[in-house]
């Protein structure tokens, strides 16, 4: 599943084993400028009939992927600038590191990640009120302290992750900071996926300064959809998240899914992940190394191991589909991939102070 990232591993090793001076400058870096996009995708399918019977009960949690194929109808250029960031994160990542001393053709590289530092993220939460699904300010604290555990490394399930995946735990040293809440009273049962949430125009709530800050939408969605987020590339009027309101922080009305979970998987996506199995059975990827091949999504709190493309599932990870008190990590190659997009360039630099 990962040849891309193979070859390009491969290719550095050349280049440093070509080397012709006996020492290699600690500061010289080993550059891969022939990056492979042969396999970049962005549309993905919504055939129903390929679901499992279990996927089909269970239902599509998440509208990412189908809200970006929307997003790409309306808006032509949008395929080209999510090219363009993926081609720059694949730069980034393939380059990282620093060549040690040494003769030549035992060069080793120090890993770094391609952003190094705390990134600090300021957060809006826009609320839709409903009076039949309140969102109070525990609510609201909490999913910050959530988002806070989550990409720090802190959540307590992680002690958990198997013995095959503990080395790949990564931190991510991303911490969240509420800067505001909007409320407005919303007459709306449902919202759906279109978008009106974010636009004052269409009984929602407009974006607060969408380049500097998260901006999360908290309303009725419908349709059983927790949640659903816009990747880096998207109109900048509708960047940010929305979160059903049942399933927004500590949550008893979200039953196992009201464990603050679903705003993790969806900023996820936010800062560039793709659901961990790719969104295309075993023949696609989600672009990153160390996470495992699979068909689709997992559910529920599945046993382990979860064995689907010839390899173990990584199904506590946070872009899987499992119960919230079955996710607890976020891989190292994900951490790469995220932290990309704030490094010189990055489709999210703006956040960085």
């Amino acid at each position: 599943m990962k040849k891309l990232f193979l070859s390009l591993a491969i290719l550095a090793l050349a280049v440093v084993a070509c080397q012709t001076n006996d020492e290699v400058t600690p500061n010289q870096e080993a550059a891969v400028d022939n990056i492979d996009m042969s396999d970049f995708f962005v549309y993905t399918s919504d055939d129903v009939s390929a679901k499992s019977t279990k996927e089909a009960n269970n239902g599509d949690k998440c509208h990412s992927m189908k809200v970006l194929n929307r997003q790409l109808q309306e808006n032509p250029g949008l395929e080209q600038r999510m090219f363009e960031i993926e081609k720059h994160t694949r730069t980034l990542i393939a380059n990282k590191g620093t060549l040690a001393k040494g003769k030549p053709g035992s060069g080793t590289t120090t890993p770094t990640t391609p952003y190094v530092g705390k990134v600090t993220i300021p957060v809006i939460v826009n609320i839709l009120e409903d009076s039949a699904h309140p969102v109070t300010q525990a609510n609201i604290d909490s999913q910050i302290a959530i988002l806070n555990q989550d990409f720090n490394n802190q959540n307590p399930k992680t002690g958990g992750v198997p013995t095959l995946f503990a080395g790949l735990v990564a931190n991510v040293n991303i911490t969240y900071t509420l800067a505001g809440v909007v409320r407005k009273v919303s007459t709306k049962a449902t919202w759906g996926t279109s978008d009106a949430m974010k636009l004052s125009s269409q009984g929602g709530i407009n974006a607060t300064d969408p380049a500097n800050n998260l901006n999360i939408w908290v309303c009725e969605i419908g349709g059983g959809i927790l949640g659903y987020a816009q990747f880096p590339g998207g109109t900048l009027a509708t960047d940010g998240i929305v979160i059903g309101s049942d399933y927004f922080g500590e949550n008893a009305k979200g039953g196992v899914y009201g464990h603050g979970r679903t705003a993790t998987h969806e900023v996820g996506h936010w800062l560039n992940l793709r659901h961990i199995w790719g969104d295309g059975r075993c023949k696609q990827d989600d672009y990153v190394l160390d996470t495992p091949s699979s068909d689709g999504p997992n559910y529920e709190c599945p046993e382990y191991p979860t064995v689907r493309c010839s390899s173990t599932d990584m199904t506590m990870n946070y872009m899987d589909y499992v119960y919230d008190d079955c996710m607890y990590m976020f891989s190292n190659g994900q951490n790469d991939r995220m932290r990309t997009i704030f490094a010189a360039g990055g489709s999210r630099e703006s956040l960085v102070k």
